[in-house]
């Protein structure tokens, strides 16, 4: 598979999705949007778009 990351995806990152994406950086533990979501849906990569996982 190949990693499609393009200039605009970047540009339109927070300044913390460019540091956790494009910089390895993480975000505080239990700090993040998602920290208690139960929701399903298939979630995707911010940059690229591509598919990460399925949640049911």
């Amino acid at each position: 598979m190949t990693y499609r990351k393009t200039d605009e995806a970047v540009s339109k990152l927070t300044p913390e999705q460019y540091r956790v994406t494009q910089q390895n950086g993480t975000e505080r533990p239990f700090t993040g949007e998602y920290t208690d979501n139960k929701r399903p849906g298939i979630y995707v990569d911010i940059v690229s778009g591509e598919p990460l996982f399925a949640s049911a």
